[in-house]
């Protein structure tokens, strides 16, 4: 159990909640006390999640014990957690094992055959920390030949920073995203597997390159991955807008990452001319 991690993570998650959105009855009439700080009151949460105000203190002053099960579900209920979210808090609480390497798998052999078949739409999978583990042609000839990297730089990460001021950008509008979704992911990570030492480096590294990665990871925002755009400079093929979309692919913690265009525009038809040269 991380204590200190759980009394952030619930303190992040209860300044965010807006009085407004809560029952009436859960909350103390705007006249008995001026809120002097964000979200709601830790008494509010408490008496939405059935405990005590004294019990939920010590949780978010990092110095209860560990939650059962039935006080996660509940606080989970109280502060509007995520599925997602709410796997990250028991994580926390150390209601699900910590990770190991022994858990990390082999990419499947279907998922390669998978990168095969998706033929001119380039895509790579990449695993908890983001490393780039396998890839199509199409992926190479869009971003970077991975296979020329060390391994360690064959990471999603470390290539934004190495790359992004060259490659890509983000659109009006979305500017950050893709570093608060590397936080939410590396977040996600970082409490499933709290020894991997790997994945503190790359946070540290992220965090001193990107403020909005920084805000993310204070944020302890875990939320689901989103579809980005993205604006690439190719080389060959000059500007593309792309659509950048992420599954998870079950049963492992690898991502499929795929690369693609609004049908009929300019950057559909250079995408499809780069499949043909990376056949």
């Amino acid at each position: 159990m991380s204590r200190m991690e759980l009394a952030d993570f619930l303190r992040r998650r209860r300044e965010a909640l807006r009085p407004d959105q809560m029952p009436a009855t859960a909350i103390h009439p705007p006249g008995r006390r001026a809120r002097r700080t964000p979200g709601l009151r830790r008494e509010e949460v408490a008496a939405l999640a059935g405990v005590s105000t004294s019990y939920y203190e010590r949780l978010e002053q990092a110095r209860a014990p560990r939650p059962s099960p039935q006080v996660l579900a509940a606080l989970g209920t109280a502060l509007r957690l995520t599925a997602v979210e709410r796997e990250h808090l028991a994580r926390l609480a150390g209601q699900a094992p910590p990770g190991t390497d022994a858990d990390r798998v082999p990419v499947p052999a279907d998922a390669h055959r998978l990168l095969d078949r998706l033929g001119p739409v380039p895509a790579y999978l990449a695993d908890e920390r983001q490393d780039i583990v396998a890839w199509n042609g199409a992926a190479a000839a869009l971003i970077t030949d991975f296979g020329l990297l060390p391994a360690k730089e064959r990471n999603t990460v470390r290539l934004s920073i190495r790359l992004g001021g060259t490659l890509c950008s983000a659109p009006a509008g979305a500017e950050g995203e893709f570093a608060r979704q590397s936080a939410a992911q590396l977040r996600t990570a970082s409490a499933r597997y709290p020894a991997n030492r790997v994945l503190g480096e790359l946070v540290n590294e992220f965090a001193a390159h990107s403020p909005d990665f920084a805000a993310g990871w204070r944020d302890h925002d875990v939320r689901p991955i989103p579809t980005l755009r993205k604006h690439l400079r190719h080389p060959e093929l000059d500007d593309l807008d792309l659509d950048c979309q992420t599954l998870l692919l079950p049963g492992t913690d690898l991502r499929l990452v795929m690369y693609t265009a609004e049908p009929g525009s300019s950057s559909a038809a250079a995408l499809a001319l780069l499949g043909t040269r990376s056949a």
